[in-house]
């Protein structure tokens, strides 16, 4: 049995306490037997080590195998660029992985520090860390709670465990028990738990667990348990460069091997085999991919999207789950006053100064019998419940200090979880004994407010516009019923007018009321959360509800956003019925739930584990600590910026600064954009590389000399290949980004068609180079080599123009619809011809200055492989529409 489910007795008797503590002696020893109170994380690994892993990458070492190649036979300039690159990535996923500890600093801060305890019966103040089982601790307002504790005394003692149980409001505890053997966290109203905030009352409580054993204490066991997912372009580029590697590699030795049997130099054909290296790894690609993430980092966070950890950004684009929280994401996080009961009659909550003189009282009273306040700026301070409705008699011009002023409170009875009502009892004199809409009269009156069949219990007649009737239970009792099934929170308004002030004596001020009306409440969809539903839906992704409120409340909240399209009663289940459900049962239905109601920590992992069993990519929000582990097991795991707890934001990938779903889509579409435009990048420098490959390759083989020095290729990789790939990373996003389904986080970097793509347009580019070649030589023109080097330069920025849509012509993008690319082709153009016609840097790239027919050549050849880019996408378009 947990300990909720003990009564206060049986749980002194099995803690071996009681009343008065344990005696110091005893709690030395529970000590030396339980350990500290404390928060224990696992050996970290060191810095260095931590470092050092970045180069076991097998991509990383082909590069430094590279660099140090370069380096032998004098080629530094290569040796630096590839070690520059190296050292950049490293340094990347250093700075990721460091990250990914903080999540356990940050919760152990939640931990109280000092802790009031009974000891022997005398009060003291020790370290938390001694804490230890059976300890009787005291509870103030404003204190931590330092363990997990089972509630004995409780003097309207209230607790914030939003960070726990996903709760917005505190809790009120008593020291009643609990029957129920599943009762989730947040249903446990006589316990306390580690990490958790008094904010009203006072009580004790008995330590029934401490340090790891805690709730707090499972959640950072799960936190250190559980690993981070790889995204998909981090398993893609893996594969990436696995794969080229070892093609590197074979196609190097088959060079070399040949080249010996063909009986060449095998220094010669040593540095043939070295270019090829260089000229096949798409050095340029890392630093651009991260360029590329950490603008699109940037514009996130200018659309309220704060990125960690940069693969993050093209994660978003794989997404088909997101598994968000309700409360301030899906909706404003402010309890909102929807619709009243007055006069007999059921009205929405609207705006209107046009009211009856019983409206008028009924607001009267919402604006007095209220505890809540607003500050110099307007903002409501207080109980959510109480700021609703003090919110609602000011739209209507009962301003709470005004009416104080006329009707000061004299007396009041609190609000009590076991009565559900509180009272506040007002001086009438300013309105003559009588008030608008009133037909009693009296010199004072008191409001009660609370729960309706509490009040029910004390009420005995009906305020109408004819007067006073005897209340017909039934009905109102069905009125209550038909709000509640809309979610909706439901309080009712009764009064009673007196002579004199009464005693603040609940069985004597709380009867024989008469009931003014009922308020029904709920916190309200965010506007713009309805249309980033349906953005989801249309780009394929399905959104599902995760949260700690009541299933009812849930399930309002989802049909209005669209998440509940069809009201399928096994679309909505509670973690209760989800703790019951056996794991394989849960994988056949999970893909159809779309609301979780009433779930703990684990079964939120549970639920991202089960997506990701089905191949789904998920992205899941929250705020609070029990959010952590899931938040870290998750694809993507996005944090609360305004609700969330450290321990949250450093278990995540992104953090959302407003909180609000909208801003998750808006990612998600920055994410596709950015995918796509690297899926180009690749595309170019694959295509392209593909290109100096097959050049250097066949050129042997047809009887030409060595066509590029290593110079030649080395400009290459890094001026022509580099800057405009960079440039094509800054492509605005196709017309149809939200409007397709997200791609397979299965699929490889080679798909649709990448692949081919590569193959065919290095081939051709290969044709046009070598058929300037072989012409050159033919006519016996001396500059062939420049020739050849201006040429394949051109070729590949004329590829990169094609290549900025897979599906769209150029002319139809628009020219000047990427200025970044059009300004850098422009630019390494001119720097091509700089390296052809400036005279000090003929001799560093072994150029010789090219002639105007010469040139034209290069220029009018190069043009071929953009036209039939273009060519090839126009027969796919046409394709498409027949």
């Amino acid at each position: 049995m947990y300990f909720y489910q003990k009564s206060v007795e049986e749980t002194l008797v099995e803690l071996k306490s009681s009343r008065h503590g344990i005696s110091l002696e005893e709690a030395r020893r529970r000590l030396a037997e339980n350990g500290p109170n404390e928060l224990q994380e696992k050996k970290r690994k060191p810095l260095i080590a931590m470092f050092l892993e970045q180069f076991s990458d097998f991509m990383i070492l082909v590069l430094l195998a590279a660099a140090v190649i370069s380096g032998l036979i004098g080629e530094f300039s290569d040796t630096v660029a590839i070690m520059v690159i190296v050292v950049l990535n490293a340094a990347l996923g250093f700075t990721q992985e460091y990250r990914a500890e903080k999540a356990m600093e940050a919760l152990k801060n939640m931990a109280a520090v000092r802790a009031a305890v009974l000891r022997d019966g005398v009060p003291l103040v020790i370290p938390a860390s001694e804490l230890v089982p059976g300890d009787l601790v005291l509870i103030d307002a404003g204190m931590v709670v330092p363990a997990d504790l089972r509630v004995l005394e409780s003097v309207r003692l209230t607790v914030e465990e939003a960070a726990l149980t996903g709760e917005a409001a505190p809790m009120e505890k008593n020291i009643d028990r609990l029957p129920d053997a599943a009762l989730p966290l947040g249903d446990r109203k006589n316990m306390l738990y580690k990490g958790t905030f008094a904010t009203y009352g006072r009580g004790r409580g008995i330590v029934t667990a401490t340090g790891m054993n805690t709730e707090l204490g499972r959640i950072a066991t799960m936190i250190q348990a559980g690993e981070e997912a790889k995204t998909p372009l981090q398993k893609r580029l893996a594969h990436f460069g696995q794969h080229i590697a070892i093609a590197i590699l074979f196609i190097c030795a088959a060079i070399f091997f040949m080249g010996l049997l063909r009986g060449e130099s095998a220094v010669n054909i040593f540095l043939v085999a070295v270019s090829l290296a260089v000229a096949a790894i798409p050095e340029a690609l890392p630093a651009v991919v991260t360029i590329a993430l950490a603008l699109g980092a940037r514009k996130m966070v200018n659309r309220n999207a704060l990125v960690r950890k940069l693969p993050a950004v093209e994660a978003l684009g794989s997404v088909t789950y997101i598994c968000t929280d309700k409360t301030g994401t899906l909706t404003l996080n402010k309890m909102t006053v929807e619709e009243l009961f007055v006069d007999g009659a059921l009205l929405r909550n609207e705006k209107s100064n046009n009211l009856s003189n019983l409206q008028s009282l009924f607001f009267t009273a919402l604006a007095l019998s209220n505890d809540a306040s607003k500050d110099n700026k307007g903002h409501c301070l207080g109980d959510p419940t109480e700021a609703a409705l003090l919110t609602a008699a000011h739209e209507r011009g009962f301003e709470k200090q005004v009416l104080e002023r006329i009707h000061p409170r004299v007396a009041e009875v609190p609000f009590d979880s076991a009565r559900k009502l509180m009272t506040t009892i007002h001086d009438r004199a300013g309105s003559g004994g009588q008030d608008s809409g009133s037909s009693l009269k009296g010199n004072y009156v008191s409001f009660t407010k609370g729960a309706l069949e509490a009040l029910l219990e004390t009420t005995d007649k009906l305020l109408t516009s004819e007067g006073p009737k005897p209340v017909d239970r039934e009905s109102i009792l069905l009125i209550h019923d038909r709000m509640a099934a809309e979610g909706l929170r439901v309080i009712g308004i009764a009064m009673r007018v007196w002579d004199r002030i009464p005693d603040a004596n609940p069985p004597i001020v709380e009867s024989n009321l008469t009931l003014l009306g009922l308020a029904g409440m709920l916190d309200p969809p965010r506007e713009e959360a309805k249309q980033a539903v349906a953005e989801c839906r249309a780009a394929g992704i399905t959104p599902v509800m995760i949260t700690g409120d009541h299933p009812l409340t849930a399930r309002v909240i989802a049909r209005r956003v669209g998440i509940l399209e069809v009201d399928d009663p096994g679309a909505v289940i509670t973690g209760k019925e989800l703790e019951a459900m056996p794991r394989d049962e849960f994988e056949q239905r999970v893909e159809s739930i779309r609301v979780y109601a009433r779930v703990a920590p684990e079964q939120k992992l549970k639920i991202v584990r089960a997506l990701q069993d089905k191949g789904h990519f998920v992205a899941m929000t929250g705020d609070g600590v029990n959010d952590a582990p899931a938040l870290k097991r998750a694809d993507i795991g996005v944090a609360m910026g305004i609700t969330g707890t450290d321990v949250a934001k450093e278990a995540s990938s992104m953090i959302l600064l407003d909180d609000n779903f909208a801003t998750i889509v808006k990612a998600v579409r920055e994410g596709r954009k950015i995918y796509d435009n690297i899926r180009k990048v690749v595309k170019y420098l694959l295509s392209s590389n593909s290109g100096e490959i097959w050049t250097l390759c066949l050129a042997p083989f047809l009887g030409l000399p060595i066509p590029l020095q290593p110079i030649h290729i080395l400009w290459i990789n890094l001026v022509t290949d580099g800057l405009p790939a960079l440039a094509l990373s800054l492509e605005p996003e196709e017309g149809d980004v939200m409007n397709r389904p997200p791609r397979s986080p299965q699929e490889s970097i080679f798909a649709r068609g990448l692949g081919g793509y590569t193959v065919w347009v290095g081939l051709l580019m290969a044709v046009v180079t070598l058929s300037v070649q072989a012409w050159a030589i033919h006519i016996g023109d001396a500059h062939w080599q420049t020739m050849v080097f201006t040429t394949l330069c051109l070729l590949e920025l004329g590829n990169v123009m094609a290549i900025r849509s897979e599906r769209e012509s150029l002319f139809t993008q628009g020219i000047l619809s990427n200025k970044a690319l059009l300004f850098t082709v422009g630019a390494t153009i001119a720097l091509q011809l700089m390296t052809v016609y400036v005279p000090a840097l003929n001799p560093v790239f072994r150029t010789q200055p090219l002639s105007a027919f010469e040139l034209l050549i290069a220029f009018v050849l190069s043009s071929i492989v953009f036209f039939s880019v273009e060519l090839e996408k126009l027969i796919q378009r046409l394709q498409k529409t027949a």
